[in-house]
């Protein structure tokens, strides 16, 4: 998860590992118990789960099934209409089920002898430098939780429908996970805060919110885009700019809106060349001077 979304949603833990979600004003769960509760049990399961052990099995009820039924097969056309093909291929390759929320324990070993990647629960907040230095040990950290039912469609966090429909679709191809690795890696390489937050912001026009030209039109490859039924409706109608690295990385964005600024690539290859090939090679002199450039 980002510190981004956080914001929306910071968790607090009591001595004896017991988690409470703390959410917004405006959250569509605010004042639903029984939801405020399943998002404490899941957070506490994450919270207490030791490196080495398989993620905890989350007690999904059938309210929480059906959202994930309705997202996934809202999702399933619009995919073909609207991703890209290198995520399709990830996609058939992960065969998600449509009628229920799999486990995480369960699209690790799914996962893992496709590209090595296994997912790692979150309760809540996960430092940047954790989070992105997961991904160079074919780590991915996520949250269990559902969103609301009474908003399926979209959600400013990302709950597992993100994490897995989203994320775990790209975490089966082999192009895009070179793509973690190396932006783990780059968060591992570089040191300032700075530098870090560049790094971040990157991956979040790229591997959150990236689209690419295709011969039938602009697709999303990005998985923000990709897991919302709503967005990926709208994201050719939004200010669309080129792939540039300086430009992403010091543009500021709101994790709780649709994203009107968006940066295309020209291809994949492109995306593979001109992103990876950042994360490659940045330090925080390198970075540091495309800050200047961009001031």
């Amino acid at each position: 998860m980002f510190e981004e979304g956080q914001s929306y949603a910071p968790v607090t833990t009591t001595a004896d590992g017991a988690v409470t979600v703390e959410l917004g004003a405006d959250h569509p769960g605010l004042h639903d118990p029984e939801y405020r509760a399943r998002r404490d049990l899941l957070a506490t399961l994450a919270h207490r789960w030791e490196p080495g052990e398989p993620a905890p099995e989350a007690p999904y009820t059938d309210a929480e099934h059906e959202v994930w039924r309705v997202v996934s097969e809202d999702l399933q056309t619009k995919h073909e209409t609207y991703a890209c093909r290198e995520f399709l291929d990830g996609k058939a390759a992960l065969d998600l089920p449509l009628d229920r929320v799999p486990q995480l324990e369960d699209l690790s070993d799914r996962l893992e002898p496709l590209t090595g990647f296994r997912y790692r629960p979150a309760a809540g907040l996960v430092p940047l430098r954790e989070f992105y230095g997961a991904l160079a040990d074919h780590g991915f950290w996520a949250t269990q939780y559902v969103r609301h039912h009474s908003v399926p469609l979209y959600t400013p966090e990302p709950d597992v429908l993100h994490e897995v429909v989203g994320h775990g679709n790209t975490l089966a191809d082999r192009r895009f996970t070179r793509l973690y690795e190396a932006a783990g890696r780059a968060a591992r390489r570089v040191e300032t805060t700075e530098a870090l937050e560049f790094v971040s912001r990157v991956f979040w026009f790229t591997l959150e919110f990236g689209v690419v030209h295709e011969p039938d039109g602009l697709k999303a490859y990005g998985a923000g885009i990709l897991s919302s039924p709503g967005e990926i409706e709208e994201f050719r109608a939004m200010t669309i700019e080129p792939l540039d690295v300086v430009t992403m990385g010091t543009t500021d964005y709101d994790i709780t809106h649709y994203q009107d600024r968006l940066f295309a690539a020209d291809s994949f290859a492109h995306v593979e060349d001109a992103v990876g090939g950042f994360w490659d090679t940045c330090t925080d002199d390198t970075v540091a001077a495309l800050r200047a450039q961009a001031a």
